[in-house]
């Protein structure tokens, strides 16, 4: 499928029951080691990859000894803290084989939901990826609670695709793809090729979580919740069996799959969401050379900001408006009111030097929707 050898930055969803031997409990390396060699192939072309990766519940409850079916969640935060090791290691035992390096990210609901953490997370992964790693991401089952959790990776491995701007997201499963009725019940059931809009006759075709893995709390249903999360964040999904050696190679051999189509791109997506959902918690008024370069594309620095106004912190939302007070556009702020107020008008050596770390841009690029009128055509 070309999708997958177009994409830029791929984001691939690893469930439980495709790293864990529910039999053994332990991790199945030779499924390990085939797909490390299939993510490798992926680097090598010039691709980015994130890991989103479940097993560490499964892995902790065979380490201590937790056998019954249903754990309570104290159960379940344990063997999260007894298995996340294992998982860590067995990602980073295959990924050394094919040259690769696996780095640890482990993430809340507020992390994404809270726009602080998430800039602070998003960095994070953008750092990582330059650097050359492979993020491996899981919720911090050790510390969620029902309350304050993902409830599946699959919905985090959405919003982790959101955050870090993917354009593609691949959501292994124990299923080939989407079809119009369970096919281990329904032998007449077919397979959806590709969707475009996710309707309620769309949802109605999902089913519930295989009952016979035994490891796993995911289903076709979290599946399509992740699907719209990132077609709404300008990013295409991907559902595939995972249970083959190396299954995104078999995608692009011509195995099923369905394709969930995306809405628009994910630079545009994020853009909407800052200009059209965010309510603005200050004002920053610019000179005319800093309203130029915006509307060129450029980053706002502290050196073009003439004012600042209201109260915000790092990551809220703010308007930025020209010297006549017209509304240039919307943005993230890097650094929160005070901060900002002490470096109006001051170049990047002096702000380090003021600060004591390295310069911020006021609001970065990418964290500024520009009022339609204000864009320069290219």
């Amino acid at each position: 499928m070309s999708i997958l050898t177009e994409a830029r930055l791929i984001v691939v969803k690893v469930g439980s029951a495709l790293l864990v031997d529910p039999r053994t409990s332990a991790v199945d390396a030779a499924w390990l080691t085939a797909f490390a060699a299939d993510a490798a192939r992926l680097t090598r072309r010039g691709q980015r990859l994130v890991i989103v990766s479940s097993g560490a519940v499964a892995l902790g409850r065979g380490r201590l000894g937790l056998t019954r079916r249903a754990l309570t969640l104290a159960d379940k935060q344990a063997a999260a803290a007894a298995g996340q090791s294992l998982l860590m290691r067995a990602w980073e035992e295959a990924f050394d084989q094919v040259g690769l390096r696996a780095a640890q990210v482990l993430l809340t609901l507020d992390d994404t939901e809270v726009r602080r953490r998430f800039l602070s997370a998003r960095a994070t992964l953008e750092r990582l990826l330059a650097l050359g790693a492979v993020p491996v991401v899981n919720e911090n089952d050790t510390v969620a609670t029902e309350e304050l959790r993902y409830g599946d990776n699959d919905r985090l491995a959405a919003r982790v695709a959101q955050m870090a701007g993917a354009d593609l997201l691949v959501l292994l499963s124990d299923i080939d793809g989407l079809y119009t009725a369970d096919p281990r019940r329904d032998a007449s059931a077919r397979r959806l090729e590709r969707v475009v809009d996710i309707t309620p006759a769309i949802e109605a075709m999902a089913g519930g979580a295989n009952p016979d893995l035994g490891v796993g709390s995911g289903g076709m249903a979290t599946k399509l919740i992740a699907a719209r999360i990132a077609a709404a964040a300008g990013c295409a999904t991907l559902v595939t069996l995972g249970r083959r050696a190396s299954p995104l190679q078999a995608v692009e051999d011509g195995e099923a799959a369905t394709l969930f189509e995306p809405h628009s791109t994910p630079a545009a997506a994020y853009k909407a969401w800052i200009a059209g959902t965010l309510a603005p918690l200050g004002v920053l008024t610019v000179d005319d050379g800093a309203a130029r370069a915006l509307a060129g594309g450029k980053s706002l620095l502290a050196a073009g900001v003439a004012a600042v106004e209201g109260r915000f912190g790092k990551g809220d939302a703010v308007l930025v408006r020209d010297p006549s007070g017209r509304e240039i556009g919307r943005g993230l702020a890097r650094y929160d009111v005070a901060d900002a107020r002490r470096i109006v008008g001051m170049r990047s050596h002096a702000i380090e030097a003021l600060l004591g770390y390295a310069a911020d841009p006021m609001i970065h690029a990418d964290d500024l929707a520009l009022a339609p009128e204000r864009v320069t055509k290219g």
